[in-house]
């Protein structure tokens, strides 16, 4: 039988019973727009967003389309989640940490200081109840989520001046990322929240006296290395920071089913390979850096100490003030000091080894 003729005679009902629904959505034409908060410059934490584009339009054909732009093409890097909650863009790939401001529960969706590392945090969003948790949280600005990368562990930045103690953050004005700010701030350093495409300027002209990003190899490409001489590690606040794809409710709600599988599917293709980019190209880029005579430091665990104190107090406040956060962050604790348990086992004591013997 021609299924043009059965599906202009049968009407809607007559097509779902015919079984040949899904033909039909898979000719459906789909354009989106999605707006990034990160310069095309970063083709790791960028080239996500690209990564997921490129597999949605080949799953479905090339009849469902998503466009990507850089931060400040659109919209502002940080005013994403704002357009995707008004509609302006059907969806946005973006840090969710960026946007603790509008309520703090936003920043576990991505990292917290002392969090999980990056195996740990996919394994709660997907095994555990991170997604669905977050999930419930983002509704109430109209959005789903889905994961869009992560960098893996992060290094602790570019400092004008050697860290030995924490009287050396006092008054520190420190570009990073986020909520791990709060922490900062109680530390008595200075917060600054700016995006990936202003840091080295600021750094150059003394608008800042350190910077975070991600690591070597995105740090180079913004030319860190060349405006700050020391190198710290690490990155306490990025065990293993998520970036999400924030999509207005409505407009996946409005996709057919199968357009719905191709999203969550190409989300994940471009989850693992930001990773893998990350984890393959940094060690290259470090070898680099310590050519070029960047000292390259760990922070001294005085610090670290005082850091951790600081941001069990930050938490024990919000739990007793923020509905949302308490919420989620029980669950992340919970799920976390489990992970921590088998990875003492497995993962930390393989590590350990590995690093004190030599490879030939």
């Amino acid at each position: 039988m021609d299924r043009r003729s059965v599906i202009k005679n049968a009407g809607i009902a007559g097509v779902l019973a015919a079984g040949i629904a899904p033909a039909v959505h898979a000719q459906a034409t789909v354009r989106w727009r999605l707006a990034s908060s990160f310069p095309k410059s970063l083709d790791t934490i960028y080239g996500a967003a690209e990564v997921f584009s490129k597999h949605v339009r080949a799953m479905s054909g090339g009849k469902f389309e998503i466009s990507v732009h850089p931060a400040g093409e659109l919209m502002p890097a940080f005013g994403v989640v704002d357009g995707v909650q008004q509609g302006s863009v059907e969806a946005c790939h973006t840090v969710p940490y960026y946007f603790f401001g509008k309520n703090e529960a936003f920043a576990i969706g991505a990292a917290i200081p002392f969090g999980m590392n990056s195996r740990q945090m996919t394994a709660w969003m997907i095994e555990g109840n991170g997604r669905k948790l977050m999930n419930e949280f983002y509704a109430k600005y109209n959005m789903i989520s889905f994961a869009g990368g992560n960098t893996g562990a992060q290094m602790g930045g570019w400092f004008r001046k050697e860290i030995k103690s924490p009287a050396d953050i006092k008054g520190l004005k420190f570009r990073i990322g986020g909520f791990a700010g709060r922490v900062i701030e109680r530390m008595g350093a200075v917060p600054q929240n700016l995006p990936g495409g202003e840091i080295y300027q600021a750094l150059e002209k003394g608008t800042i006296d350190a910077a975070e990003w991600v690591g070597p190899y995105d740090d180079q490409k913004l030319g860190f290395n060349k405006v700050a001489p020391y190198y710290y590690y690490p990155g306490w606040w990025e065990g293993g920071p998520e970036v999400d794809f924030f999509i207005n409710d409505k407009a996946f709600n409005g996709l057919p089913a199968e357009y719905k599988a191709i999203v969550e599917a190409a989300s994940l293709a471009a989850h693992v390979d930001m990773q893998a980019k990350y984890d393959a190209r940094n060690p290259t880029a470090l070898k680099q850096i310590v050519g070029a005579k960047t000292k390259v430091l760990p922070f001294p665990k005085t610090v670290l100490d005082a850091s951790f104190k600081a941001s069990m107090e930050v938490y024990a406040e919000l739990d007793s003030k923020n509905p949302d956060w308490k919420k989620i962050y029980t669950d992340y604790r919970n799920f976390q000091k489990d992970q921590i348990l088998w990875f003492r086992f497995t993962e930390a004591r393989f590590d350990s080894f590995m690093q004190s013997v030599k490879l030939t």
